[in-house]
């Protein structure tokens, strides 16, 4: 038994389009208000809110504040619980919805996959084209009662493929030939396309599995034309399926009857601070959570005021030296580790406007200083990282070494070939505000300037890597470049990332440089802030982060409040 192994392990069409602008457009007004929600400290907050400020909290009857339950500062806006959207790409939805929708296998803290045999078991059969038999487990349900269907995966499978329709990004499911699922059933056999699926273990990863069940009946279809729905690929039968499954998992408009959970932990309700306080799911399948509620709070919720709480206790911290936290005073409870993380600090370029050419992807990144970015992430954050050249394994893989013949010559700028570029204006998403990515961009401004190219930031707090698909009926995209985190065996299909497939490792590799589809620029910085009465915290790096086991989580310190008679709505 793996030491705080997460219970997964046996132990342990246009108007879709025009309305996901049109709420796009309202989000980024909830954002800013919500940001200056934040900035008020706890003092200034109604005695009974302790700093949550939900609606319940306002109120004397009800369940407790936010703060009052055990809390866990995410590195992320919440914005979604749908990790297979853009949006949740964008916000790193897994750190959340990994345990509400667990994976078929889960990432350990070491990079082991460990399979989640409490939900699903496999079977493998090799070939010319690899084919993979899920079969679920009989008692997997939905805290609603609904049992966990190939109907669910199904949906993913498609939702990945008809990535413009669906706002989706999960790029290992254009690797899957066929997906066999009859209706309600607990297996399916998953074929991938001829030499592919090499990297299967990392489908269906946290968070992308969501309730078909759910999203069919509020879209007013039956199970059966669900699945008729999606074998046609029809747009019009799927519309308002696709406007759900990318829209119905936003957390500022929750609905409890469609983010239904089939992990250790349901939510229980939404805050006004974009907080959610989950609380065990009784009908998990699997080992019951340790804790009965979490409270998990967003990146940019006012972390100095939380502290006043008392009860938050794991942070994963946008830098390594936080000014609402003194390491060496005398009463400090908390331990604190920094490092490099697993994920790389990225460019994902769009292949329409300008980058529709990929001449043009090759000249930008000519003026792409790999080293000086690092250098900035480093100084920005307090943790140094390494500068990242290699886009088909974890930089921190021992294969990286095997490869420096491949991408040595993409170590270094060449300011006359990026001057094919002259004149040319290219913008930059990313989730903001974040200082760190700000000045990165900032970097890559100053690098590509002597080239003839400006580089604009257009990052705002509901960017994602949507931006980087016009608009139904526009030719550009809004971004031509989105910067985030990524893990490269969930982004890169190709090849086992192990020195047997080493010669197909490196064509891969020359063909991913050569495509210029992503530019990878530097590791990811990480750092943790523990409380030391917390027992079984494991940190991890990769996308599910230091969440990935909450659900062994022990606090050492104090019971739980109790719930109190009545429980006002705050939806």
């Amino acid at each position: 038994m793996i030491v705080g192994a997460a219970p997964a392990a046996p132990n342990s069409g246009a108007d879709t389009r025009l309305a996901h602008t049109r709420r796009t457009a309202a989000r980024g007004i909830l954002a800013g208000l919500t940001a200056a929600a934040v900035s008020f400290s706890v003092a200034g907050c109604d005695a009974s809110s302790g700093g949550a400020g939900s609606h319940a909290e306002s109120t004397s009857a009800g369940p407790p504040p936010s703060t009052d339950y055990f809390g866990y500062q995410a590195n992320s806006g919440l914005s979604t619980t749908n990790a297979g959207s853009a949006l949740g790409t964008a916000n790193n939805a897994q750190v959340l919805s990994g345990r509400l929708y667990p994976s078929a296998y889960v990432s350990g803290p070491n990079g082991q996959m460990i399979p989640n045999t409490d939900l699903v078991k496999t079977e493998e059969f090799p070939g010319e084209q690899r084919s993979v038999l899920y079969t679920l487990s009989d008692k997997a349900t939905y805290n609603d009662g609904a049992p966990v269907t190939c109907d669910d995966y199904l949906l993913a499978y498609k939702a990945g493929t008809m990535s413009e329709l669906f706002d989706s990004h999960m790029p290992l499911m254009d690797q899957i030939d066929t997906l066999q699922c009859g209706p309600g059933k607990k297996t399916f056999l998953v074929t991938f396309k001829p030499g592919q699926g090499d990297r299967w273990r990392y489908m269906f990863g946290p968070g992308t599995v969501v309730p078909s069940h759910a999203i069919a009946k509020k879209a007013g279809m039956s199970q059966e034309d669900l699945l008729g729905a999606l074998y046609g690929e029809d747009p019009d039968q799927l519309g308002e399926v696709a406007r759900l499954w990318r829209d119905g998992f936003d957390t500022d408009n929750f609905d409890p009857d469609l983010q239904v959970s089939f992990g250790p932990f349901v939510i229980d309700r939404v805050g006004r601070q974009g907080e959610l306080v989950l609380k065990r799911n009784d009908h998990y399948y699997g080992n019951p959570a340790t804790l009965e509620h979490i409270t998990v709070w967003p990146k940019d919720a006012n972390t100095a005021g939380l502290l006043q709480s008392g009860n938050l206790k794991v942070i994963d911290a946008p830098e390594a030296n936080p000014a609402w936290l003194d390491r060496n005073a005398p009463d400090n409870p908390f331990e604190i580790e920094s490092m490099v993380g697993d994920l790389t600090d990225s460019l994902v370029l769009s292949h329409s406007g300008l980058f529709a050419d990929q001449g043009a992807r090759q000249a930008f990144a000519e003026c792409v200083d790999q080293g000086e970015i690092a250098k900035v992430s480093s100084e920005a954050f307090g943790v140094d990282v390494p500068p990242v050249y290699t886009h088909s394994v974890r930089h921190t893989d021992p294969m990286v070494q095997h490869l420096k013949n491949v991408v040595e010559d993409h170590a270094h700028t060449d300011i006359d070939k990026a001057s094919a570029l002259s004149g040319e204006t290219i913008r930059v998403g990313y989730l903001g505000p974040d200082e760190r990515l700000a000045k990165m961009v900032d970097s890559l401004k100053k690098t590509c300037e002597p080239a003839g190219i400006t580089i604009e930031d257009v990052s705002d707090a509901d960017s994602s890597p949507a931006r980087l698909e016009p608009d139904s009926g526009e030719e550009a995209p809004q971004a031509d470049a989105f910067l985030t985190a990524v893990d490269p065996l969930r982004e890169q299909g190709g090849v086992s990332a192990n020195m047997k497939d080493y010669e197909d490792l490196r064509k891969m590799e020359q063909q991913l440089w050569d495509e210029v589809n992503v530019i990878p620029l530097a590791g990811q910085p990480r750092t943790f802030v523990i409380d030391r009465a917390v027992r079984n915290v494991v940190p991890y790096t990769g996308l599910s982060g230091i969440g990935w086991n909450m659900d062994r989580w022990i606090d050492t310190a104090a019971p739980e409040p109790e719930e109190q008679s009545e429980e006002p709505s705050e939806r």
